[in-house]
């Protein structure tokens, strides 16, 4: 998205190979095949007592130093300060499954050992009971799976959300659909705020319907719990979250992303000092007509 001109935050990717490397030098891979092996994911008793093992067994080796000292260097190019550190596996938005939102995200994270605590963190939420469960019912090898770790600069958003450039209820590929909240994305992911939402037509561009939803809490930043949930001023809290020209100017992003990545997008896009930033962009999956 960088190199095609999209409004991305500035920062850097630890590959899947690193990943690879780390799991390989670490010896992980035999110790997690036995561990995983005895896997019986109906019995969530032993489920939940696996995962445990396995993300610990993660957790627990210390990342090369070769992989440590790019980590930091590449964080310190970006200027230090807080970023965000996201997951990004390879089988997420498969045809056949969707394994999207299953690894972790860290938010506000500060400082070169915490960048390192956050990825080493990334790579062992591969082991999360969801997303062992739902491997296992798909019939994936736990251990083929690899994950990226991007790592952004961090966007303290005045607005975010989520955006469809299809219909997801309806199917219908010339319209899109936007949901926004006041502060930071964590409030959709939470399932705890029911956000505005907004249908845009794309030819002709046009905002068709919108519905504000009161709002009395925000997740935003705070230094001493990375985020925290916090009154939305009053005289806020009723009004709409996005304008039409600001609901439009990220349809026009949408249409741009289908067109550059030739599928419909299910967008994450934050709204902060006048401006829009694309957090993450991925094919839309679980749409049905959708090949």
């Amino acid at each position: 998205m960088t190199q095609a001109g999209f409004p991305v935050p500035t920062g850097f990717v630890v590959a899947t190979s690193t990943y690879r490397r780390f799991m390989e030098q670490a010896g992980l891979d035999a110790v997690l095949r036995k561990l995983l092996g005895k896997l019986d994911v109906s019995d969530t008793v032993k489920l939940a007592a696996i995962s445990d093992e396995a993300q610990r067994s993660v957790l627990a080796r210390s990342i090369p130093n070769d992989i440590a000292t790019a980590v930091t260097e590449s964080y310190s190019s970006l200027g230090a300060g807080l970023v965000a550190v996201r997951s990004s596996a390879t089988a997420e938005d498969l045809k056949e499954a969707s394994f999207a939102g299953q690894q972790a995200t860290y938010l506000n994270v500060e400082g070169e050992t915490n960048v390192l605590a956050a990825t080493q963190c990334c790579w062992a939420s591969l082991f999360e009971e969801r997303a062992i469960f739902y491997r296992q019912q798909h019939g994936f090898d736990h251990l083929s799976v690899d994950l990226a770790v991007p790592v952004q600069k961090m966007v303290q958003s005045e607005v975010s959300g989520v955006m469809f450039t299809i219909d997801p209820i309806t199917a219908n590929r010339e319209r899109v659909m936007i949901e926004a909240v006041w502060g930071l994305g964590d409030a959709i992911v939470s399932g705890l705020i029911t956000p505005d939402s907004y249908i845009a037509s794309k030819e002709p561009l046009t905002v068709l319907e919108s519905s504000t939803i009161l709002q009395s809490e925000q997740v935003v930043y705070s230094p001493d719990e990375n985020t925290a949930w916090q009154p939305v001023p009053a005289t806020q809290q009723d009004q709409p979250k996005l304008n039409e020209e600001q609901v439009l100017e990220l349809t026009m992003l949408g249409i741009r992303l289908e067109e550059h990545y030739g599928a419909p997008q299910d967008v994450e896009w934050a709204w902060a000092d006048g401006t829009f930033q694309i957090l993450q962009t991925r094919s839309v999956t679980g749409v049905a007509g959708l090949g």
